[in-house]
């Protein structure tokens, strides 16, 4: 879309603004010095009225005191309770970890959806993506390393125990994959870090038409969604699955005993664990594919497809999904979690939550049966 012609016209204030017909567009208050690092695919678009910046502060703020929040305690919780320092939760701390400082740059975008813009300018940008690259790419596979150790353990539970040096070895892992991604846009070396939709939040460039800028964004696509993706399809599905084959299997071996179950009290509470965990496999699942896909399918049409689908409102969408997975996260896999439930009712009594300790030791003995059957 080609930009209307623009005068340019003096203004008393520091800032020139852009005028046309008493219609400002995008960028109107960006100094020229800063201009260059805004593609030239926004600079077509009005400016939204001042409402919708304010909200979308609105909304950040909401974000950042739930994840903070959240990711805070299941970080002071696991990482300061015995019962909980296991070689499978060192992940959830990890993504806890993840998702924490990926909200932590929130403050860049309130900051610019409360003057209308590009106000942190271009280092402020570099900070926003950088954090945002190294935290959402960490996340994504701290959640495949989560899928991985879930079904090691469900299918196979006398080799598949996590060690706390393999739990280690896999998070080093993580960030050792995660680093290229960020830092090699961040020194512009392949592919850069630019403003998007209403220019208050930054990402990778998707919109370059080049060759170097088309095949940055296909392998991060690769690596950074579809290799995650997959580790976590594949890893619940093969979960979901042993627990549908494990329940076929006494159900059978049920009909050859001419008994109607199999199963004592203890083994139903166990079946219900074994829901439970399936479940939660599929809530994963759908948060991580919600969350993600939108920024994937931008992406994509923004490097291979019609740039004009892209509007900047458009474009906020997935920037808001991939914050709101990261509020969500800490209540998925550990607010649900007995043990921690227990460990925080101790720890802050004032909450007020009512936790059985009797019942969390069955829920955690049903579970081992379950994993063993």
């Amino acid at each position: 879309m080609a930009r209307p012609n623009l005068t340019l016209y003096p203004s008393s204030s520091r800032q020139n603004q852009f005028f046309l017909s008493e219609q400002r567009f995008l960028a109107w208050n960006v100094p020229p010095s800063e201009l260059i690092h805004i593609p030239i695919h926004w600079l077509s678009y009005p400016e939204p009225e001042a409402s919708v910046h304010i909200l979308l502060g609105l909304l950040y703020i909401a974000f950042f005191l739930m994840s903070t929040l959240g990711n805070g305690l299941v970080i002071w919780i696991f990482t300061t309770s015995k019962s909980l320092k296991t070689a499978s939760n060192m992940f959830v701390v990890n993504l806890a970890f993840c998702d924490f400082f990926m909200m932590f740059k929130t403050p860049i975008f309130i900051y610019n959806s409360f003057y209308r813009g590009f106000a942190t300018g271009h280092i402020g940008c570099q900070i926003f993506a950088f954090a945002g690259s190294l935290t959402g790419i960490g996340a994504s596979m701290t959640n495949a390393c989560i899928a991985y150790d879930r079904y090691a353990t469900i299918s196979n539970p006398l080799e598949g125990k996590m060690t706390r040096t393999k739990a280690l070895v896999m998070i080093l892992f993580v960030w050792f994959y995660t680093l290229p991604w960020a830092i090699l846009p961040l020194l512009e070396l392949w592919g850069r870090f630019v403003p998007e939709g209403y220019l208050t939040s930054c990402t990778f460039d998707y919109l370059t038409d080049s060759f170097d800028n088309r095949m940055f964004v296909g392998v991060i696509f690769t690596f950074s969604y579809v290799i995650p993706m997959s580790l976590i399809i594949y890893c619940y599905s093969q979960m979901v699955k042993h627990v549908i084959n494990h329940e076929k299997a006494l159900r059978e071996q049920a009909k050859k005993m001419n008994v109607d179950s199999l199963r004592s009290n203890q083994n139903t509470q166990a079946q219900s664990t074994e829901i439970r965990i399936a479940k939660v496999a599929v809530t994963i699942c759908f948060l991580f594919v919600a969350s993600w896909t939108p920024y994937a399918v931008v992406a994509l049409i923004g490097a291979f497809g019609d740039q004009s689908l892209l509007t900047p409102g458009l474009t906020m969408i997935p920037a808001c999904t991939c914050k709101a997975v990261a509020c969500l996260d800490p209540y998925v896999y550990a607010l649900s979690h007995p043990r921690f439930r227990v460990e925080l009712q101790n720890k802050l009594p004032w909450l007020a939550i009512k936790e059985s300790v009797t019942e969390t030791q069955s829920t955690v003995s049903n579970t081992t049966t379950a994993a063993q059957a």
